[in-house]
């Protein structure tokens, strides 16, 4: 068939006409296949990659310039391509995004442009991009406002090699560190991780690239945090606590599109759950972009969770129930769904609102108007110097200064010699979803950061004493030794997603291999000794955690991670992140969090601790903070009123994250022990004092009735102003309801 030409302009190339014009137009224009098209990706490059042995730029493009349209695109149309430009330098990336497209105006009938996709969770997955701090490193920084410019970012860096969807942000929450992919996470908690997911999407979406928020619902929340496992929570627990997030995504920061998860809710797969998709996802909060399986998810349907008899009966099934489009490639939405139509098990009305959700965000985000890319402003954009800015920031926000006996830190850069020991000192670790998979060479390492901080003024000596995992022990005693022979000691210790991450789950929460040895040996060297742990999540501290004097938590900090940790540890910046979950003794505390209900009881053992090691917010500083003048005042909107005042107290400037908490003390249904209402992070110069407002709204302290309608129950409520969940430093009382 001939292609149809642009310049005809046919309805739904007038951009003047109001979307839904333009989606109804194409529409109605449409064959059975070129819909069902629509709802699948393809990953053509796959096959032909794997046949290029070179690497070549020059070669590359000339394959790419060879390749027919008829070789590349389907002849009914294509409606995503899965994550073939990775492997590329963006301006290649570039340069085979517009091949891709003017191939599918080119030899299709209607010329529907595809979106291509791929990951973009702390920085995009390509070859050359911008690597900022893992999402729950960005996390602790509780700075929603520089994650916005984090995201603008990404989504700028996707947006001009040619990728138009991010399968990120993960909002599913974690509430038990166990869980692999607690890394991707913002958190443990529903505000906090609102707050995160709503910036992420608008920066990214301000670029005029979907988000895809994953995983709905409740991923890697089932027993011990293994993913994927079967989920039956009440209704109530999903909609206090799983839901929040979601709902901001998609009611407040406009999500474009939304990610099912592989896990079953309440006996149903997500990617065939009509009551999270339908009836929540789009009846209550009024959804109107599309839904993608998780990869494979429509397969696991019939080989996993059994629910489906045949690839057929899972693509009924799916569509049925409110899911739009299959990931990675044509699968049940292949073969099993053509025959589906054929047989008239789907209806095409049904497929036409699938198709027509598609479209639908097609047109919003301009695809049909403005298509092709710049290779020279890709290559320009990728990790280009405002960036590699943005990411060192993000990287000094994001430390956690977990503890700090005896002024440890900072240490002083008069020392005339440091050693810097262990596994993650001089090594690459970025966390999942990450480039370092494929190789990265703008990454600095902690050991790097320290060199090029300190300069000549200071002898700096490297041992790696043990490997990442193993029994292996040669080492220890000679990094044990060197501590001895310096005037400090840097212990780099955690992990990688090589042992932790999707599909990683862990069973116990020490750190792994010998390391705990290792940093028992170099603490009793005698010197002054701090553990910078680089790391998805958190790690349980027996045996170590008393015996060294400082312990600064870097997560996964990116590409700049290196300066940002030697700039703490050695004092040119003050530490002012904040954990974005508890921190358990032992591994046999999990889950726990700051937020319960509060029938539940602690470990009553002598020999086991009550309570966390490191509660929820907690973080110190290399200053003191001093909180005073609290005033509450009920306004008549039903609004309360938050002031109150807090001071630097020491000699240098820092950042303190002050968080606001409520407290029913009395209620006709269960609430938490506290529920985190507002939270600012605030730079204070040094021996000043500022003023903090905070306005809460009635939906801040509503619960849940029981019919699971949102109330203000009635009477007297206790707000609760602190440094942490548990470092409680104002309180005052309000009535409401």
């Amino acid at each position: 068939m001939k292609p149809v030409n642009p310049q005809d302009r046919k309805p739904w190339l007038d951009a003047s006409l109001p979307e839904e014009k333009r989606v109804e137009a194409l529409l109605a224009v449409m064959t059975v296949e070129e819909k069902r098209r629509q709802l699948s990706a393809y990953m053509f490059f796959d096959t032909y990659w794997q046949k290029q042995s070179t690497t070549d730029e020059a070669e590359r493009i000339r394959f790419i310039e060879s390749v027919t349209p008829e070789q590349m695109v389907p002849a009914d149309g294509l409606g995503f391509v899965s994550t073939q430009l990775r492997d590329l330098p963006a301006g290649l990336a570039a340069r085979t995004a517009n091949r891709l497209q003017s191939c599918i105006i080119e030899s299709t009938r209607l010329g529907i442009p595809a979106l291509i996709h791929d990951e973009g969770l702390h920085g995009l997955i390509g070859n050359g991009a911008t690597s900022f701090p893992q999402a729950l490193g960005m996390a602790a920084s509780w700075n929603p406002a520089l994650l916005r410019l984090v995201g603008e970012a990404i989504g700028r860096e996707a947006r001009t090699r040619g990728i138009r969807q991010l399968l990120s942000p993960t909002v599913n929450l974690a509430r038990d560190p166990r869980a692999g992919r607690t890394e991707e996470s913002y958190g443990e908690d529903p505000v906090l991780t609102s707050a995160f997911a709503t910036a992420y999407i608008r920066g990214v979406q301000s670029r005029g690239v979907v988000c895809t928020p994953k995983h709905f619902a409740a991923n890697f929340a089932g027993a011990g945090g293994r993913d994927s496992f079967a989920i039956a929570f009440s209704e109530r627990e999903m909609r206090e606590v799983y839901f929040p997030a979601f709902r901001a995504s998609v009611a407040e920061a406009g999500a474009m599109s939304l990610m099912a998860a592989y896990n079953s809710v309440d006996g149903r797969p997500c990617s065939a759950n009509a009551f999270l998709l339908q009836d929540v996802l789009r009846g209550e909060w009024g959804f109107d972009g599309f839904v993608v399986s998780d990869y494979h998810s429509l397969v696991h349907m019939y080989e996993l969770h059994r629910t489906a008899a045949t690839k057929e009966d899972a693509a009924v099934q799916a569509l049925a129930s409110g899911l739009d489009v299959e990931l990675p490639r044509f699968d049940c939405f292949g073969e099993p769904l053509e025959a589906a139509l054929a047989e008239g098990r789907v209806e095409e009305p049904l497929l036409d609102d699938a198709v027509r959700r598609v479209l639908r965000i097609k047109f919003r985000i301009g695809v049909f108007d403005s298509l092709l890319v710049s290779e020279e402003e890709a290559a320009a954009t990728s990790n280009c110097e405002e960036h590699r800015t943005l990411a060192l920031q993000m990287a000094r926000e994001s430390l956690v200064l977990l503890r700090n006996e005896n002024g440890t830190l900072p240490l002083p850069e008069t020392l005339r010699s440091v050693a810097v020991i262990g596994p993650n000192a001089d090594a690459v670790r970025l966390g999942d979803y990450s480039w370092d998979l494929y190789g990265k060479d703008h990454v600095v390492t902690v050991l790097e950061g320290i060199r090029e901080l300190v300069g000549e003024r200071t002898e700096v000596h490297h041992a790696e004493g043990c490997t990442l995992a193993g029994e292996d022990r040669g080492g220890i005693a000679e990094a044990a030794a060197l501590a001895g022979r310096c005037d400090a000691a840097v212990l780099v210790l955690g992990n990688s997603h090589e042992l932790t991450g999707e599909a990683r789950d862990r069973a116990d929460l020490a750190l792994p291999g010998v390391q705990t040895e290792l940093a028992r040996a170099v603490a009793a060297a005698g010197k002054p000794t701090a553990v910078v742990l680089v790391t998805g999540s958190v790690h349980t501290m027996e045996g170590w955690g008393g015996e060294v004097g400082a312990i600064l938590q870097a997560w996964y900090p990116g590409e700049q991670g290196g300066h940002a940790v030697a700039e703490a540890l050695f004092g040119r910046m003050n530490p002012g992140g904040r954990l974005p979950l508890t921190w358990p003794r032992h591994t046999g505390q999990c889950p726990i969090t700051h937020n319960p209900k509060p029938s539940g009881r602690g470990y009553d053992h002598a020999d086991l601790p009550k309570g966390p090691l490191f509660p929820f917010g907690h973080g110190l500083s290399y200053t003191e903070f001093h909180y005073a003048d609290l005033h509450v005042r009920e306004e008549e909107s039903g609004r309360i009123a938050v002031r109150f005042e807090v001071g630097n107290r020491g000699q240098r400037a820092g950042c303190e994250v002050v968080q606001v908490y409520i407290r029913w003390p009395v209620c006709r249904v269960t609430t938490p022990l506290k529920r985190l209402a507002a939270f600012r992070r605030v730079n204070i110069p040094a021996g000043e004092t500022v003023e903090v407002r905070f306005r809460l709204d009635p939906e801040d302290f509503a619960v849940l009735d029981e019919r699971l309608r949102p109330f203000v129950p009635a009477g007297e409520y206790e707000l609760l102003v602190g440094a942490s969940s548990e470092d409680i430093r104002l309180r005052d009382t309000f009535r409401a309801g």
